[in-house]
């Protein structure tokens, strides 16, 4: 975000660390709201990107007083990238109901080694050697918290939940390689964001009608969860996060937002009484410690890029 941006927005006089851990906190409470929201998947990914909108679009504005307008061709690619944004909500909404808020939050770090592949094989942004140490420690990680090492319980469908979580990965992998190829070189964050929230919740839309997954009516205690979902997570978590990275090394935001995952177990433990075996909290540190080796392993010439938060 420009200088001018993050004055109006009143992030700039802030030390870094401090909105990128109010953002990770701000996000990692998303997967409880989608859980009390109880509402299908199509639905909550749809309402959560529908009223995000008008609170982003007037940032937009804000941020781009007195400069040149982003072209169309950017614009249609944040749009492309909201569409896959969409598709990762969706899934990542259907793994929640399948292995737990805090299980399927975890299992959305995962992204992060779909980014760092990609990179490597379409921009041949070659990883470091820490990269390949990474892979089977989160492999491994993900096995165990997944559940399929023994954790059982009414509803939980562990198969199902990492086909999700893998899904969710790949999907929000795509999002991000697209939105950043459309904002290469640029200081604007609100305006893409925007942009991509539409995408996401016209794909949202598109999914949701397509299985049957949209009914345009809720009660007001979901719609209050789901307003929740979009002004704390969406547009608020976001906004912080993205104004602290450019500012922030890799390590030590990649260090930071790992307070995620980890905060997503706890509260679903709080509020949803999901209590994770010791197994799966073993491997949601196993899942942790692959992230930062692979974050670590960025190109060289990148030294301020982090890992992106999980969709949440």
């Amino acid at each position: 975000m420009s200088r001018a941006g993050r004055r109006a927005l009143g992030l700039g006089r802030l030390n870094p660390v401090l909105p990128a851990l109010l953002g990770a906190a701000a996000i990692s409470s998303s997967a409880i709201a989608v859980r009390l929201a109880g509402t299908p998947a199509g639905t909550t990914a749809f309402y959560r990107c529908l009223i995000a909108l008008p609170v982003l679009y007037p940032l937009a504005l804000l941020e781009g007083r007195n400069k040149p307008r982003r072209s169309w061709r950017l614009r249609l690619r944040s749009l492309v990238a909201g569409g896959f944004f969409g598709v990762d909500l969706f899934l990542w909404n259907h793994a929640i109901y399948a292995v737990g808020a805090g299980v399927a939050t975890v299992l959305g770090n995962l992204q992060v080694i779909f980014v760092t592949a990609a990179a490597w094989a379409v921009f041949n942004e070659r990883p470091r050697r820490q990269f390949l140490f990474a892979l089977p420690v989160v492999l491994s990680g993900v096995f165990f918290v997944s559940g399929l090492a023994g954790t059982e319980g009414p509803g939980y469908r562990p198969i199902a939940g990492v086909c999700y979580g893998l899904g969710t990965a790949l999907s929000y992998a795509a999002f991000i390689l697209i939105l950043r190829k459309s904002t290469a070189g640029s200081r604007y964050v609100a305006g893409p964001l925007a942009d991509a929230t539409a995408g996401g919740a016209l794909m949202a839309l598109v999914l949701g009608l397509g299985f049957s997954e949209l009914p345009f009516s809720v009660s007001s205690s979901a719609l209050g969860w789901l307003a929740f979902l979009a002004l704390v997570s969406q547009s608020f978590g976001w906004l912080l996060i993205t104004s602290a990275l450019p500012r922030l090394p890799a390590a030590v935001a990649s260090l930071l937002l790992l307070l995620q995952p980890t905060m997503s177990l706890v509260l679903a433990a709080v509020f949803l009484s999901e209590r994770p075996s010791a197994l799966q909290l073993f491997g949601a540190a196993l899942v942790c410690v692959g992230v930062v080796l692979a974050a670590r392993s960025r190109v060289e010439d990148d030294p301020v890029t982090a890992p992106e938060p999980t969709p949440g």
